[in-house]
């Protein structure tokens, strides 16, 4: 059962991305404190793995001095929720990659070098999907 919810999750998540939704990214702060913010997600491989572009920032020097991460999506039909760590890339051909039109907003476009990827990695997963709710490991 839980592969079936772990699939399901995936497709929710992959889902998301297109209909222009965001999640929620919680890092911890320079003091150590959890900060949340909102942020859309550019690319997932199902709940396994998920890129976001942000910029360098007070997102990228938490990520710096800690890189556990939780990464949520939620509606009143579900819950999914991700810890695992995350990291920040500056590949030019994966930011070309990971690009889309929200971004032009704050960014002169994807060789701009305020620009990054942040790539999460799921660890452990929390999820309310069709009301069947599950934890576990990756």
């Amino acid at each position: 059962m839980h592969e079936n919810i772990l699939v399901r999750a995936g497709e929710i998540v992959s889902h998301s991305l297109r209909q222009s939704g965001y999640c929620a990214l919680a890092l911890l702060d320079e003091d150590g404190f959890p900060h949340a913010s909102t942020i859309t997600p550019s690319a997932a491989d199902g709940v396994r793995s998920i890129y976001l572009c942000t910029g360098f920032g007070s997102r990228t020097a938490s990520i710096l001095a800690c890189n556990k991460a939780s990464l949520c999506f939620n509606s009143m039909e579900y819950n999914i929720t991700l810890l695992g760590t995350i990291e920040i890339l500056t590949d030019p051909a994966l930011k070309l990659a990971m690009w889309y039109g929200g971004l032009k907003n704050h960014f002169s476009g994807p060789e701009d070098e305020k620009d990054c990827v942040l790539h999460f990695k799921t660890e452990r997963y929390s999820l309310l999907v069709d009301w069947n709710q599950v934890r576990g490991s990756l």
